[in-house]
């Protein structure tokens, strides 16, 4: 009853730091010092916690140069010119008509380009909606296809964090990863390009105002050639090159092209790097392109760190064994696919950030899996069609509740983001689709 009383203690201190804003990392440490001496109390020697936390958290230690090098990216692709100018070309592209599947569409390239949800609702989304609330539209309707399309990119992107957790937890290929995550995604997507033609038939966008577009070319030089550090990525991502060589070509031409395009010197870009981008508060998009930089990777590297740790000892310590008794019960696929559904939707809810989603499913279920003769991959692909397109459909959860908050809406996005609920639903269908086959075939 104790344990029982810390961990719902815990949840909810975690529920109002991530409500008021306050970095996620305090929470974690409060559960830790609040779990800690009850499992002392039961037992288990310090040792022995610390060899639980440091076992699962070495499994992270890996992405953290990939995790620092996606900072310096971002911010140097700022500097470059190169974000402003996919959201320069991707708003001008847009017809008020279509206004909807463009905004999907949109947010959803340049998340697979830059490989961050947040980066991409902070810069090309709220742009999108400062355009849509010039017209009389159902603002929701925006910020869902805005965030699905965000997180499309987010599971899915060469770039991307998450995918890279997954793939080092699971001890997978990042590239395989990618390659079995589109074969399962196509028809989730085309149904939801579908939907939001629909959408967009129904809610034309009346008012379309170009002062934003304005505001960019008068601050950055906008052209084709700053569109070149992309390439590196497209390219190289297509050879299978190694992500961290990509993301070096790619930032070394954003170096070359902010200094002699963008006029910056390499003091400046280097303080960027580390740092983050930012324009002068007096510049009317200072709050929309910044940020980036190695420092603000830092704080991602350190939820990581301990996310997996305070993973590590509930899978150790069996802090969660009727979750492994409901799992035993699942003698099918599909059976297994549901239960994987159900834990990574309440490790979204409970640990109210995407890491310890993906972190706490990946402990919960990888025996199964293992006993069910299931390869690593198969529960890569698992975890990113459940923990990683779940955790943004939780409204407390920091993948919904910080792109609601730069976009100034709220959950009434939900409905209006069926990519995100398409994926688990679809993958569910499959499996059971097979699992009939299999019957009549027998």
């Amino acid at each position: 009853m104790d344990l029982l009383f810390s961990l719902l203690f815990s949840f909810v201190f975690l529920l109002i730091c991530v409500t008021q804003g306050i970095f996620i990392i305090y929470p974690l440490l409060f559960a830790l010092a609040i779990l800690i001496p009850l499992y002392l109390r039961r037992g288990f020697k310090i040792k022995s916690l610390l060899q639980m936390a440091f076992t699962s958290s070495k499994k992270s230690f890996s992405i953290i140069a990939i995790l620092l090098l996606i900072g310096a990216l971002i911010a140097i692709w700022m500097a470059a010119g190169t974000v402003p100018a996919l959201v320069y070309y991707g708003v001008r592209l847009i017809h008020p008509q279509d206004f909807i599947l463009w905004a999907f569409i949109l947010t959803s390239c340049i998340s697979i380009l830059i490989g961050t949800s947040f980066g991409t609702v902070s810069t090309i989304g709220i742009a999108l909606m400062l355009v849509a609330r010039g017209s009389n539209i159902n603002l929701h309707l925006v910020a869902g296809a805005i965030i699905a399309g965000a997180y499309l990119g987010d599971r899915c992107s060469p770039m991307s964090s998450s995918a890279h957790l997954v793939a080092s937890v699971t001890a997978t290929k990042i590239y395989t990863n990618l390659k079995n995550m589109v074969k399962t995604a196509y028809i989730p997507l085309i149904i939801s390009l579908l939907f939001y033609w629909i959408l967009s038939r129904l809610n034309p966008v009346q008012i379309v105002s170009h002062n934003f577009l304005l505001e960019i070319n008068s601050i950055f030089e906008v052209s084709p050639t700053v569109l070149l550090p992309v390439l590196p990525i497209l390219i190289l991502a297509l050879l299978r090159v190694e992500v961290k060589l990509t993301m070096l070509a790619s930032i070394l031409s954003a170096i070359a092209i902010s200094i002699y395009i963008q006029g910056y010197s390499l003091i400046q870009i280097l303080r960027f790097a580390i740092f983050g981008y930012y324009l002068p508060q007096t510049t009317p998009l200072h709050d929309i392109f910044m940020g980036g930089g190695m420092i603000s990777m830092l704080k991602v590297s350190a939820i990581v760190i301990v996310s997996t740790a305070l993973a590590g000892i509930f899978t150790g310590t069996k802090t969660l064994k009727i979750v492994e008794f409901y799992l035993k019960k699942a003698k099918t696929r599909s059976g297994l696919f549901l239960g994987t559904i159900v834990i990574g939707t309440a490790s979204a809810a409970f640990g109210c950030t995407q890491t310890i989603a993906i972190l706490l499913t990946e402990q919960l279920v990888q025996n199964k899996y293992e006993q069910e003769n299931l390869d690593s991959y198969q529960l890569a692909l698992d975890l990113e069609n459940t923990a990683v397109v779940l955790s943004p459909l939780i409204p407390w959860n920091v993948a919904s509740f910080v792109p609601t908050t730069l976009l100034m809406t709220d959950p009434g996005f939900i409905p209006y983001a069926p990519y995100l609920y398409l994926l688990p639903l679809i993958s569910l269908i499959q499996f059971k689709l097979n699992e009939v086959k299999t019957l009549k075939a027998n």
